[in-house]
Formats: C-alpha cells, sequence, structure tokens
C-alpha cells in the first residue's frame, strides 16, 4: 500500500495512493458499509495494529476494482502533505554510508551516531523549503526513512523488521555554518521546513529489502548524489536494534537512516543551495520529493 495525507476542502485525511488516484480512507471505508472513521491519522492507522491495516487493504482492493462511490480523487486535485505531519520522534542518523564519511575525512563509526530533528521540520514533498536568515550555508542529503509501525523497546536485530510498517523519502537539509558554529548539531538541522518527507508511506511488504534501494537526489536537474542502500555501515534493522535499547519506539516514530556522498559542502568549491533552485529526491519503489527553495520573507 501507499499511504499519504493529503489537503482537500481545507482539510487533512488520510489516505491511499492507487495508480493516478488518492482515495480518502474513512469516507471509502464508510461507503463500503462500515460505520466508523478507520483512524484520524495515518498514526492512528499505525497503532490500530493488524485489523485496521487488513480493512485499509480491503478499501485498497476496492477502489483496484473500481467499487468506491465516494472519496476518490485525481491525485492533480488534492495537496499531498507529509505522511506524517507530526512525528512523535524524528530520530536522524549521521555518517551513515561509507563514502559520506571518506567526503567529511572521518572514520567509519563504531556505533550509529544519532541525533533528532522536531517536528516543526517536517513538510510535504512538493512544499517549499525556506532558508532562514541564520544561514548561508544551505545543504541537502536524500535518506531513507523508516516508519515504526509497532511499539518496541530492546528489540533485537533478528526481529526489529517486524517493527518497521513501511518506508518513505527524507530530504535532510541542513545549514551548515549553523551546524558546526555551535559545537552541536540539533539546531542547524531542525529549522522549519528542514525536512521534506513522502510523497507517501510505501508499506514494507511493497518494498522489500530495504538494503538494495537505488537513491538520488538532483539539484536543478543535476545529479549530485547517487547510491543504494547497501552501502549503509548500519543497516535498518540494526538501527531500528540499536536505537531501541532504552528508548521505547511508538507508532508514527521515524528514523532517517543517513545519506551518501554528494552533499554541497564537500564540492569543490563547497555549493550550497540558493532561492530558486529546485531540489529532487527520489528513491526506487517510493517516489520522489520536489522542493524549491525560497529565502525567509520579513
Amino acid at each position: 500500500m501507499r499511504l499519504v495525507s493529503f489537503w482537500v476542502d481545507g482539510a487533512a485525511r488520510p489516505g491511499l495512493w492507487v495508480d493516478d488516484r488518492v482515495v480518502d480512507l474513512n469516507l471509502a471505508h464508510r461507503s463500503l458499509g462500515a460505520g466508523a472513521d478507520l483512524a484520524a491519522d495515518l498514526v492512528g492507522l499505525l497503532a490500530g495494529g493488524p485489523a485496521l491495516w487488513e480493512r485499509a487493504r480491503e478499501v485498497e482492493a476496492a477502489a483496484c476494482r473500481g467499487e468506491l462511490a465516494t472519496g476518490v480523487h485525481p491525485v492533480g486535485d488534492v495537496r499531498l502533505g507529509p505522511p506524517l505531519p507530526r512525528p512523535g520522534k524524528l530520530i536522524m542518523v549521521g555518517m551513515n554510508y561509507r563514502d559520506h564519511c571518506r567526503e567529511n575525512d572521518l572514520p567509519v563509526p563504531e556505533r550509529p551516531l544519532i541525533f533528532a530533528k522536531y517536528a516543526n521540520a517536517v513538510v510535504g514533498p512538493y512544499d517549499r523549503v525556506v532558508r532562514p536568515r541564520a544561514t548561508r550555508q544551505l545543504d541537502y542529503e536524500v535518506e531513507l526513512a523508516a516508519v515504526v509501525g509497532r511499539f518496541g523497546k530492546n528489540i533485537p536485530v533478528e526481529r526489529a523488521l517486524e517493527h518497521v510498517a513501511g518506508y518513505t523519502v527524507l530530504n535532510d537539509i541542513s545549514a551548515r555554518d549553523v551546524q558546526y558554529g555551535e559545537g552541536q548539531w540539533v539546531r542547524g538541522k531542525t529549522f522549519d521546513t528542514f525536512a521534506p518527507m513522502g510523497p507517501c508511506l510505501i508499506t514494507a511488504d511493497a518494498v522489500g529489502d530495504p538494503q538494495d534501494l537505488d537513491l538520488e537526489l538532483r539539484v536543478n536537474g543535476e545529479l549530485r548524489q547517487s547510491s543504494n542502500t547497501r552501502h549503509m555501515v548500519f543497516g535498518v534493522a540494526e538501527l531500528v536494534s540499536r536505537i531501541s535499547q532504552g528508548i521505547t519506539l511508538e507508532p508514527g516514530d521515524v528514523i532517517s537512516t543517513g545519506t551518501p556522498a554528494g552533499v554541497g559542502m564537500y564540492r569543490r568549491p563547497p555549493t550550497f543551495l540558493q532561492p530558486g533552485d529546485v531540489v529532487r529526491c527520489g528513491i526506487a519503489r517510493i517516489g520522489h520529493l520536489e522542493n524549491q527553495v525560497v529565502d525567509e520573507s520579513d
């Protein structure tokens, strides 16, 4: 399934992306004879467990058969938001590709380097990225993000992928002068709009092996990053397991798994994002983001 959050008639709704249509999950569910909404949002759907997931699959099947009488929109008629507009935890991983470690002139880490973004940074797949007045070194990082579907703590690595509901694309926008100028990473990573996400949450069964996905990033059509998730230092299962040691993971938490080489800071010369630039991030079997950079207005 491709799960989305979308806006129509001024309201945010959980939905399914089926072919070139977006299906309002709750309206479609009721049109099939159910008396109640499935969930207020995708976090609620994840938390509802297998029973709700099965009902969502029934809606998807009905949409594929053309049986829905209501709640179906051409994808161009709605605004897609981030699949998880307010994730409870947005957990980021640094230096998790070997070639990115090399371009930083740093050794491959012995354990995952974990930091955080906050929910204020999250925007949709086609929303604008705002360059704040605090930076002139705006950078990009295409990343595979794993979405937690089940509560878990101290999860063994061999069971870790059972806790992943699905995957999405995330651009870890960074203000490098703030990130490295203040002795800690969080503020330079979590300005408003610094985590474009989407276009959908694609369920784990539809993705298959998360360690065999091509990913790339282009700026104004120029290829800047190109790699495959097999080159991660720590794979998705190991990240989920290690992060859960002492930290309870909850449905709707997002773990963004790091970026490969090619970021603007380490180009020669360094090349940072400017107003008007269009950044396109894509991951095989998931989709792409396309975000234009604008300056912060007064």
